[in-house]
């Protein structure tokens, strides 16, 4: 893993720039936050192809919705607790019912969102999203797999969600094949293995680590498809290492941690413990402190996979 930190939105904006000057039915919206989200790159690039629809993040789908069916394909962005909490009937009935081909990529997700606070935190959009029929969802953990997944999602055909979170990430993927929908394993191992998503991927990779020294061998697992997930990957895992870990910046109960356990109580019921954000609202903070409150950290990952392995003896 390269510890130098790059900026996923930096890299959804300069990637929009270079699809726009292929593809000229991409529209981008946004709602006011352009210089967060960095769609302003993409307007200053192609000013007659960016909307501003203002503070009006239902208005936001709505008209995305009709560019849709008029032929265009637009992404649309926003911080997540405005994409998927406020605007939420409209991405239902508006986007994913007649399954247009809209992509909602949405920044400011989870935690770590600066001095705002919970108002500003979004812990629940996974599970909001997982809910809603037609809908793909992604969840990358570094700059270079945010431009694989924008580059990959134009021609899907349905609606998409792309959750990005606004700290920079180490790099972890650069130079590896992606595959919407495949499960990617960074680290093989065979006492438990942690599924990780987004921004905790590189955590787990250090969790990883540091169970070495307690002679346990962690595969590491990065989920960076949501839904559709990886059945047959977790299913395997499930099978050769007889325990699972997840960790995710969301809530616990309708997020990655969900959908893993839904799948291996189904296909190959086995131990699994999460590692997530708790059924409680954030507070402001710095990303680290409130990562290691929430507990969100490497010694939470550690403590959860001996539990494992010490049951499974």
């Amino acid at each position: 893993m390269n510890w130098k930190k790059e900026s996923l939105r930096d890299a959804y904006g300069k990637t929009l720039v270079e699809l726009g000057k292929e593809r000229k039915e991409i529209v981008v919206l946004d709602a006011d936050l352009s210089s967060s989200t960095k769609t302003a790159l993409f307007g200053k690039a192609f000013p007659e192809r960016f909307f501003n629809v203002g503070i009006a993040e239902q208005n936001l789908m709505s008209i995305a919705a009709g560019l849709a069916y008029s032929g265009k394909i637009p992404f649309v962005s926003t911080f997540a607790v405005f994409a998927t909490g406020r605007a939420y009937d409209q991405v239902r009935q508006s986007i994913c019912y007649p399954n247009l081909k809209v992509r909602i990529v949405a920044t400011h997700a989870g935690l770590t969102v600066g001095g705002d606070g919970a108002s500003h935190q979004m812990c629940e959009d996974l599970g909001l999203m997982r809910s809603m029929p037609n809908i793909a969802i992604f969840s990358p953990c570094d700059a270079p797999q945010t431009r694989e997944i924008i580059k990959n999602v134009v021609d899907y055909p349905g609606p998409v969600y792309v959750r990005l979170v606004r700290q920079d990430l180490p790099t972890i993927t650069e130079g590896q094949d992606f595959r919407v929908g495949e499960a990617q394993v960074l680290l093989d191992g065979s006492d438990v293995t942690i599924i990780a998503t987004g921004s905790m991927v590189s955590t787990a990779l250090q969790a990883s680590n540091e169970l070495k020294n307690h002679g346990i061998s962690a595969r590491v697992i990065n989920i960076h498809t949501i839904k559709p997930i990886d059945i047959k990957t977790i299913v395997k895992c499930a099978r050769e290492t007889k325990g699972i870990v997840t960790v995710e910046e969301h809530t616990v109960s309708t997020g990655l941690g969900a959908a893993v356990a839904e799948v291996v109580s189904e296909h190959y019921p086995t131990f699994v413990k999460r590692v997530g954000v708790p059924d409680t609202f954030g507070e402001s903070g710095e990303p680290e402190p409130l990562l290691k409150k929430y507990g969100l950290s490497v010694e939470s990952i550690v403590r959860k996979a001996k539990s494992i392995v010490e049951v499974k003896k």
